[in-house]
C-alpha cells in the first residue's frame, strides 16, 4: 500500500478498513469456526498486522492506539500528540468467532481530542462506511422505518438504561454484535438509537462515531457530553448513536 502515501485520511481509513476485512474474510473461509477462540485470536492478530504495518508506512509521523497495544518503538508518544490513530482491528470477536455478519474493522483518525476521520468496515455485509461524506456536507441518514423506534444494544449485556429508554419511548431493544455494526444500524435506518453502558474503550466507538456525525447523526455521552479520546486512560464506558429528532426524548428518558 505504498502508494497510499499521498492518499487522504478519509480515503486512507476506509481502504486500510476494507483490506482488512478482507483478510478477516478469507482467515474464516480457511479455518472454519471449529476452533472459535484460535479463529479469533488470529483474525486479531493478522488485522492488526496489516492496519499497523500501513499506517507505519503511509503516516509514520502520525501516533497509533489500537485495541491490540500500542504501535511500539519508533512511533511518537500518542499521549499529547495532535494526530493519533484509534484502531480496532476486529470489533465483535465473539460474532466473527460464530460465523455471524455483526462484526467489524474500526479504523480513526483522531485531532486534538476529537474523532474527525473514520472507516467502519463491516466485512460479511460488504460494506464500508467512511467520513468522507463530510467534504460535501454530509450524507443523509437512510429514512426510519414505520413503527415504534427501535434501539439496538449489545446480544450479551443489554444495559438498564436502554431499557429506561425503550419503556419511555414505547421502544423496540434490538441485540446485535459489534459496536461499529450497531452504529451502521442507525445510520442505514435499520434502527433509530444505539445505547450502550457498561464499558467500553476508545477503539470501540472512536471511527463509528466519527462516520456517524458525517452521515448527520447525534452521537455523544449518555449526559449529552462532548466524546474526547486519546486520553491517559482510554476507558469511555458509555455512548449515545441516534436520529437527531430523538436525541433530546432519549437524553430526557435517561435523566428524567
Amino acid at each position: 500500500m505504498r502508494d497510499l502515501a499521498t492518499t487522504d485520511d478519509d480515503e486512507l481509513a476506509a481502504r486500510i478498513a476494507d483490506e482488512a476485512g478482507r483478510v478477516l474474510i478469507d482467515l474464516r473461509h480457511d479455518m472454519g469456526l471449529d476452533d472459535p477462540r484460535a479463529l479469533g485470536r488470529e483474525g486479531d492478530r493478522l488485522s492488526n498486522t496489516l492496519i499497523m504495518a500501513t499506517l507505519r508506512d503511509v503516516r509514520p509521523h502520525d501516533a497509533v492506539l489500537s485495541e491490540e497495544g500500542d504501535d511500539g518503538p519508533g512511533r511518537p508518544d500518542r499521549i499529547g500528540a495532535s494526530r493519533v490513530w484509534v484502531v480496532d482491528p476486529l470489533d465483535g470477536t465473539r460474532e466473527y468467532s460464530e460465523g455471524r455478519d455483526d462484526f467489524a474493522v474500526h479504523v480513526g483518525l483522531v485531532v486534538d481530542g476529537l474523532p474527525v476521520v473514520g472507516a467502519v468496515s463491516l466485512p460479511g455485509q460488504g460494506l464500508v462506511l467512511d467520513t468522507s461524506a463530510r467534504r460535501s456536507g454530509g450524507r443523509a441518514l437512510a429514512s426510519r422505518r414505520d413503527g415504534p423506534p427501535r434501539i439496538v444494544v449489545s446480544r450479551t449485556r443489554p444495559p438498564v438504561e436502554a431499557e429506561r429508554v425503550a419503556a419511555r419511548l414505547g421502544a423496540q431493544l434490538v441485540p446485535m454484535g459489534s459496536a461499529g455494526a450497531k452504529t451502521a444500524a442507525v445510520l442505514q435506518g435499520t434502527v433509530d438509537a444505539y445505547v450502550h453502558s457498561g464499558g467500553q474503550y476508545e477503539w470501540d466507538s472512536a471511527a463509528p462515531v466519527a462516520v456517524a456525525h458525517a452521515y448527520g447523526a447525534y452521537a455523544a455521552r449518555l449526559d449529552g457530553s462532548t466524546l474526547l479520546y486519546n486520553r491517559a486512560d482510554p476507558w469511555l464506558p458509555d455512548l449515545l448513536v441516534c436520529r437527531p429528532e430523538l436525541s433530546g426524548d432519549i437524553l430526557e428518558a435517561l435523566h428524567p
